[in-house]
């Protein structure tokens, strides 16, 4: 099955360089192309991509409050967002997870990296970021915003003894291979557990079951190193 993308991004040379690249690989291809927020908003809820990849700093309506819109939106559930970006600060990325992102890339990635991340992100199945991802979330997803909560425990009281201990594992950072090889089970067995727990908590992806698992209090953060 081909993955359907759409490139939002204001700068036309980059557009026109990931399309190539996309284009280029049998199972993707690029169903169009907005220049800001408010387009790719506009085009996304036309064309119901698989992935949306989405620039943050854009003129007018930035990726951020387009990746809001697209992810709160309930006709767009299957749609997933991928951040690419140059700013790869601690409070972007948290703020893109927090508006339901399902991953994040700096522009400085390989290719390879770039349509693999398109790939897992599509598929569901791993939280993609900077090499500091473990430290940023456990920075920043453990402190709401003003005015949302934190998830109450008794909403993981669905979920058995093993699927809140693989769902701990992976918020994390642990990749299903590392969580299987702790568990002594198989892989097959650690995305079967991810999915269940994604089921259960109305999880569109990995990346929103990483911050359930922080903000309930399932996951916390290690206190601050001395300085």
């Amino acid at each position: 099955m081909t993955i359907r993308v759409l490139l939002a991004d204001d700068q036309a040379l980059l557009r026109a360089t990931f399309r190539i690249l996309i284009d280029s690989c049998a199972d993707l291809e690029v169903i169009a192309e907005a220049a800001d927020g408010k387009e790719a908003i506009e085009l996304t809820r036309a064309h119901h991509p698989d992935i949306v990849l989405m620039d943050i700093r854009m003129p007018g309506t930035d990726g951020l409050a387009a990746t809001s819109a697209v992810c709160s939106d309930p006709d767009l559930s299957a749609t997933r967002v991928l951040i690419l970006t140059t700013f790869e600060t601690d409070e972007y990325v948290a703020q893109a997870l927090r508006a339901g992102a399902s991953g994040f890339l700096g522009k400085d990635v390989g290719a390879d990296e770039l349509l693999s991340g398109i790939r897992t992100v599509a598929a569901g199945d791993s939280l993609l970021s900077p090499v500091a991802t473990r430290a940023l979330i456990t920075r920043f997803l453990t402190t709401p915003e003003p005015g949302n909560h934190l998830s109450p425990p008794e909403r993981l009281s669905a979920l058995t003894d093993r699927e809140r201990e693989v769902m701990a594992l992976a918020a994390e950072g642990k990749s299903n291979n590392e969580i299987a090889e702790e568990l002594f089970v198989s892989p097959l067995t650690v995305r079967t557990h991810v999915h269940r727990a994604m089921t259960k908590l109305d999880a569109r992806d990995r990346a929103q079951l990483v911050v359930i698992a922080y903000q309930s209090g399932l996951v916390r953060p290690a206190p601050p190193s001395p300085q």
